[in-house]
């Protein structure tokens, strides 16, 4: 006689209301007792309920889920409670549905079994949608995924102004400028930034900034155009029109950021990956910006004219052919106009200066020791190690960090004279 068979067969008990110990046995088990009763012609009758929607979800939501991962309870409970609330939303069209009412029940035994609380984060029902349209990083992954391409990183570009005033370019050439008035730095599609610029001393070609306007234009559901003003000695923590954000409820999608009051801000711009810093050092105003390259690109050919792109006009560059002269001790100043300097600074004590704020002798370095010697403004020296900071915040590639002469430095502390070669824009100090 063959073996007798057990009293309870393995599938008599109901897997909806007591499933085994083993989580991922549990929502087989769930799945396959719903899955029975899906194929049945009830449910197909059962038209307006949408309960096997809600099912198959699941099965979307736990099918790669692994009981030896270390997340296997997290991710399992906010898939249960997805699938609780599809219920709850089919609870008045499936009331007279048996797969609905079985499904109800198995969910309050997998909850209580595996610990989920009833509130909490669930897990989405369709991967696709998760893609935040107000987040640039989300848009191109989306983009790619749409496009069937692998997702890559947005290469991002940085400029920066500070000083009297030097300019990197977005293509990490360094010059210096007189640029006196409003100018452009960025001109875009999707971003407009001008600086305006005076003298510093009288008698001199030098020049910073002393105010910036920025237009965060308008983009689809994500922002309304913003425009955000800065003056020396006005700093503000918001945009002109009171405001401190962009985004429609609770998404900011564009956002200020109060760093040190009246004195440093920055504005952070999701929807186009875009960071700004803005600081006041002294009486002048120094600006940091990072930016993706295609929407930095993202310009006609009325908008050619921006600094950070195109770098200043060759009748702007303070360097004549790579020679600038240098006022010493107010040795270039008119008659009676030195006074305006506040401090002197030899060109031993200027490097010295420097020296204690920026290590490394790069053209942040030798921006700073020329700065001095032209204004005999202190502040300049925290203008170049601010900015020099900025760069190490903001700019995508370290390797790029520091830019050193390529020829000719010498130690500016022990010569007369010395030469710093900036690429495009080189600079011969002589000293009468």
């Amino acid at each position: 006689m063959g073996r007798a068979a057990p009293s309870r067969a393995a599938g008599a008990e109901p897997l909806l209301r007591r499933p085994p110990r083993r989580p991922s046995l549990a929502a087989l088990g769930l799945l396959a007792a719903l899955g029975l009763l899906l194929g049945s012609g009830d449910c197909q009758m059962q038209t307006p309920c949408g309960i096997q929607k809600c099912t198959t979800d699941f099965v979307s939501l736990t099918s790669h889920l692994n009981s030896a991962f270390e997340g296997f309870d997290l991710e399992f409970c906010k898939a249960l409670r997805a699938y609780s609330a599809c219920t709850d939303r089919n609870s008045k069209v499936c009331r007279g549905n048996l797969v609905y009412h079985y499904a109800v029940l198995g969910i309050s035994d997998l909850m209580s079994q595996r610990n989920c609380s009833k509130d909490g984060p669930t897990s989405s029902t369709n991967p696709e949608v998760t893609h935040d349209p107000c987040n640039y990083n989300d848009h191109i992954e989306a983009r790619e995924y749409q496009g069937g391409g692998k997702t890559t990183t947005p290469t991002y570009l940085f400029c920066g102004l500070f000083g009297d005033p030097h300019l990197r370019t977005f293509k990490d050439h360094f010059q210096t400028c007189k640029v006196e008035g409003a100018w452009p730095l960025v001109d875009n599609n999707y971003l407009s930034v001008q600086v305006t610029n005076v003298p510093v001393v009288p008698g001199s070609s030098a020049t910073a900034t002393n105010k910036i306007t920025i237009i965060f234009k308008s983009y689809q559901d994500c922002t309304d155009q913003k425009v955000y003003q800065a003056v020396t000695d006005d700093l503000p923590a918001a945009f002109v029109d009171g405001t401190t954000s962009g985004g429609a409820g609770n998404i900011k999608s564009l956002q200020i950021v109060e760093k040190v009051s009246g004195k440093y801000v920055e504005m952070h711009a999701r929807y186009i990956g875009t960071t700004v810093y803005i600081r006041q050092l002294g009486h002048y105003l120094t600006l940091a910006i990072r930016m993706p390259q295609e929407l930095v690109m993202a310009y006609e050919e009325t908008q050619d004219l921006q600094l950070c792109v195109n770098g200043c006009p060759s009748s702007e560059r303070i360097d004549d052919s790579g020679h600038l002269p240098l006022p010493v001790m107010g040795q270039l100043l008119p008659q009676g106009d030195a006074a305006h300097i506040q401090s002197v600074y030899t060109l031993e004590t200027a490097t010295t200066k420097c020296h204690e704020k920026i290590l490394v002798k790069d053209i942040y370095f030798y921006s700073c020791v020329f700065d001095l010697l032209t204004t005999g403004d202190a502040n300049f020296t925290a203008a170049a190690h601010s900015a020099l900071q900025d760069v190490e915040a903001l700019h995508p590639r370290k390797e790029h960090w520091h830019i050193f002469p390529s020829s000719g430095g010498g130690d500016v502390g022990k010569s007369s004279k010395y030469f710093v070669s900036l690429g495009l824009c080189s600079i011969f100090v002589a000293f009468l």
